[in-house]
């Protein structure tokens, strides 16, 4: 079966897509972030007009540029088509003057916002049908492709979807901070001042262990080991993502290894108590029988998943909500490290196979890191 056609793009669109991506982006801080007010609404308005058009752009130029024939799949074509049409929409969108000009401005931004909403999902499901495309030219089954040794596609999703987290920081917190209220009970848009990790930990343990329940029929306990008095600025939905796809794993590690026991080992969160210093440091600990040496490296890629993956499910969705699968798309380790390290931070695994597995969160608490801005030149090394 021949490879699908690209998504029709005007000759002039693209080149005025492919300008724009070469123009330069302007990175922020957590506290840049923290000092916009509604009072100053219109100026970050006509800010984002400015901005949001070049990392679209540099978006469309990454995905055209995906190897081994990922830029021909349904799926990222699909996902292309979204980036071009928002491009569109903000490129043809008169300079903000007004106050009418910005909520009319703030109306586009929410549709270009719940647009890209199953960016994640689609993307993954994009290598997914790689996978089944060159099982059909080049194997005899798709459970003989090594997706993880094409390390340049590793490459070119860790950087646009570096990007787009940083697309949707940016909009996000433009969105929430016209809503009434949004800057009462310590909250400025996104960001909360007082980032408490235990309660963010609570939210994270409870929706992990109704997956693993769900899926399974029985989840381990988890424990909280300090940090009750710990609170900080930071996105409490970043530290929410990264628990929980830290949760999901250990919870269903400790079931499958667990199962034939009477009772499950828990797993543990312990999280440093030091007022001082630049990080707040996190440990999940597991006993689900950790990871072998071979496999290591690939748990990083995109293009790696130890779970069976139901290619029929629905996963049109929003990214990553109760409703998608438990494990299988292969995405949730890496996107939870570049949210690790989207403000400085950073996330690592170690493990002792046959036994468990220990995973190292640190989050910058300075708010005083840029964000890492990529191009449309993909970097050499993972």
């Amino acid at each position: 079966m021949a490879l699908p056609k690209r998504t029709y793009t005007s000759k002039a669109m693209l080149e005025t897509i492919y300008k724009w991506a070469k123009r330069p982006q302007r990175g922020v801080t957590l506290k840049d972030l923290a000092a916009i007010s509604p009072q100053r609404k219109q100026q970050n308005a006509a800010w984002l007009h400015q901005e949001l058009p070049t990392r679209l752009a540099v978006q469309v130029v990454k995905l055209d540029k995906l190897p081994y024939g990922m830029c021909l799949m349904p799926s990222v074509r699909k996902v292309r088509q979204w980036y071009v049409s928002s491009f569109e929409l903000l490129h043809d969108f008169p300079k903000i003057r007004s106050e009418e000009d910005e909520e009319r401005f703030t109306k586009v931004l929410e549709e270009i916002y719940q647009r890209h909403a199953p960016t994640l999902i689609l993307m993954a499901k994009g290598v997914r049908e790689l996978k089944a495309e060159m099982s059909k030219h080049y194997f005899d089954n798709t459970d003989e492709i090594d997706l993880t040794d094409m390390v340049e596609i590793h490459q070119f999703l860790d950087s646009f979807f570096m990007s787009r987290i940083g697309i949707r920081m940016l909009i996000g917190q433009h969105l929430e901070i016209q809503k009434e209220g949004a800057n009462v009970n310590n909250h400025v848009g996104l960001i909360a001042k007082t980032t408490s990790p235990v309660d963010v930990a609570h939210h994270a343990i409870v929706d992990a262990r109704f997956m693993c329940e769900r899926q399974h029929g029985i989840s381990p306990e988890v424990e909280i080991v300090g940090g009750s008095k710990l609170a900080f600025p930071y996105v409490p939905s970043h530290l929410y993502y990264i628990l929980f796809e830290l949760l999901k794993n250990s919870t269903r590690a400790v079931v499958e290894k667990h199962k034939d026991k009477d009772t499950l080992p828990p797993v543990q969160i312990i999280i440093s108590d030091q007022a001082q210093g630049e990080d707040v440091a996190i440990k999940i600990s597991d006993e689900g029988g950790g990871i072998s040496r071979s496999n290591y490296e690939k748990i990083w890629s995109y293009l790696y998943t130890t779970a069976d993956f139901d290619a029929d499910v629905s996963i049109d969705g929003p990214d990553f909500g109760m409703e998608t699968p438990m494990a299988g798309l292969g995405v949730g380790l890496p996107i939870s490290r570049l949210y690790a390290r989207y403000f400085g931070g950073d996330l690592q695994l170690m493990s002792m196979e046959g036994h468990g597995t220990d995973a190292y969160l640190h989050l910058r608490k300075l708010g005083d890191k840029e964000e890492p801005l990529s191009t449309t030149v993909m970097p050499q090394t993972i």
